[in-house]
């Protein structure tokens, strides 16, 4: 057996960041283009999977709303066999591996298991998006706090580890992500308990790519407006007063060339 074979690899559970391929950490780009293999999520740019050895292996553990590639367990299977036939792991995750992505899950499994992991952080898309959109999640005199919350959990389960009575009560910024799919029972569970119809709140999809589209209106009314501007996964949900701030701070979207195609001949 070959000395590649008996020695044991590493895991590096990397954040690739929002979307925007120039967000990637420098030290999380020279692990992508020095690994052995590459397993990459669905938020993962194309372009950065360009950036690996052209000799790599690539594995796709992609999940959609109604699409997974692979199982939660099988992505951890297949850290474990790669680290244990001596292959040094890029594990590119979107956003930031600890931050909704299930590094923690994966480090877990991996320490049982005996195999070395290191994680990279990256820039989340709960703090990017909003920026790229203009929106300061917070700001001195308007919100001194943000608030980040999946919106995969069902608001109205009795055994729901989420704490809605006092999220209705936060004056800072609420953040939702992954919660599209059920965000009119998020909305109408904030309503319900006592958050204004006429706080203003914001969609952001695709954050930080040039496929980015905001819509902004009344908490009342952003499902309404969504659905009316077709919006749809992955996007995020913002809620407070720095919304106001975006018709001043938006600056991606206002640039000259944005969401056009160019064409160099």
């Amino acid at each position: 057996m070959s000395e590649h074979r008996t020695r044991t690899g590493k895991v590096f559970l990397v954040g690739a960041g929002p979307g925007d391929p120039g967000l990637i950490t420098s030290k999380g780009l020279k692990i992508l283009r020095s690994a052995d293999a590459v397993v990459f999520d669905r938020l993962a740019s194309p372009r950065l999977l360009a950036e690996a050895r052209p000799d790599a292996e690539f594995y796709d553990a992609g999940k959609g709303r109604d699409d997974h590639r692979m199982a939660q367990t099988e992505i951890n299977e297949l850290l474990i066999e790669l680290g244990l036939n001596g292959k040094q792991v890029c594990r590119l995750k979107g956003g930031d591996p600890f931050v909704f992505g299930r590094g923690g899950e994966e480090g877990l499994e991996l320490s049982a298991a005996g195999i070395q992991w290191e994680v990279v952080p990256g820039i989340s898309s709960t703090i990017a998006a909003s920026a790229y959109a203009g929106i300061p999640v917070t700001q001195r005199g308007i919100s001194t706090s943000v608030t980040i919350v999946t919106g995969s959990e069902d608001p109205n389960k009795t055994d729901s580890t989420i704490d809605w009575d006092a999220l209705a009560s936060i004056s800072g910024t609420l953040v939702f992500v992954m919660g599209w799919k059920g965000i009119a029972d998020i909305v109408q569970a904030l309503i319900s308990r006592g958050v204004p119809s006429d706080r203003l709140a914001a969609l952001v999809q695709w954050g930080t790519t040039p496929k980015q589209r905001t819509v902004t209106g009344p908490v009342g009314e952003i499902v309404s407006r969504g659905i009316e501007f077709g919006i749809d996964t992955p996007v995020i949900l913002i809620i407070g007063d720095v919304v106001g701030l975006r018709d001043a701070l938006s600056w991606f979207e206002n640039r000259p060339l944005f969401g056009k195609r160019v064409l160099v001949t």
